[in-house]
């Protein structure tokens, strides 16, 4: 389905403010995992602009679609999208990862409206996913489940045993993406643990392969679109990203994995993103 004029316009304007929002989260916390959440904003933007069937004023509206942030270190990019879409005040995300805050590197879903599963320990995203898959299925409800994986967090074991078991029950009602910006913590993942060939091993596992720019809305939106008429098994989306996407200086660069910014740090920062979309 092509993206129309208005609303690609649309969703820049939301990616360039979550952009703006992760950096000032970052800024007030004194540090957070921001390349990572740089990387994941257009995949968040266009899920939850265009394609999550939710109600921020139900949030525990059972016929609502789940959403499972596995890679749940860069919740600095979850928590201000959830702001913006009315699940909570944007002015208590000053307080992020402080002392008493409900907000913690990693967000819980007891205490952050909004958050279906509590995520941080890698691999176990995905297999929750799967879980929450087969229970719509069982119930005959029809909500979805949408996934986003660490390409690094693919080193887990526990990520093939749910790809498997996807495969397997051909739960055409999970959409699993990767944020592939191929670095992890340590360093990039073919140094750590080399992950290629990706896209032929879910393949192997059963899965239909969809890879693509996971900067580019149109490319995003097109991969969704034929997902969900996908009838012979469940599609993982590999998006293709740069870690620290929009800040010239940590694109690329496993520094900012995790770190923090300065007040001229943070103008700097602000400056390349506003440079990236005023000359899109």
């Amino acid at each position: 389905m092509s993206i129309s004029d208005q609303e690609m316009k649309e969703l820049k304007k939301r990616a360039r403010q979550l952009r703006e929002d992760i950096l000032d989260i970052t800024f007030w916390a004194g540090g957070s995992h921001i390349g990572g959440a740089l990387s994941m904003v257009e995949m968040l933007v266009i899920l939850y602009d265009k394609y999550l069937n939710i109600d921020p004023n139900n949030p525990e509206w059972e016929a609502r679609d789940r959403m499972v942030l596995s890679k749940g270190h860069a919740g600095v990019g979850y928590a201000p999208l959830l702001a913006r879409k009315g699940y909570f005040h944007f002015d208590i995300l000053k307080d992020f990862n402080k002392f008493k805050s409900p907000f913690g590197m990693h967000l819980d879903s007891r205490k952050v409206k909004g958050v279906d599963v509590s995520t941080g320990s890698l691999g176990h995203g995905l297999p929750m996913a799967v879980g929450l898959a087969l229970g719509a299925r069982l119930q005959k409800q029809e909500w979805y489940t949408y996934c986003i994986v660490g390409d690094g967090e693919c080193n887990e074991g526990s990520i093939w045993e749910a790809a498997m078991a996807a495969s397997h029950f051909k739960l055409t009602n999970l959409m699993t993406f990767v944020d592939r910006n191929k670095y992890s913590v340590d360093g990039s993942t073919e140094e750590v643990m080399g992950i290629e060939p990706f896209a032929n091993k879910w393949k192997a596992f059963g899965f239909i392969v969809k890879e693509i720019d996971g900067h580019s809305f149109q490319e995003l939106s097109e991969a969704i679109e034929a997902a969900k008429i996908e009838e012979k098994g469940p599609v993982v989306i590999i998006a293709n990203t740069l870690k620290g996407k929009g800040v010239d200086f940590m694109e690329d660069d496993v520094k900012w994995h995790y770190g923090g910014l300065d007040s001229d740090s943070l103008v700097k920062a602000k400056a390349s993103i506003a440079n990236m979309y005023e000359n899109d």
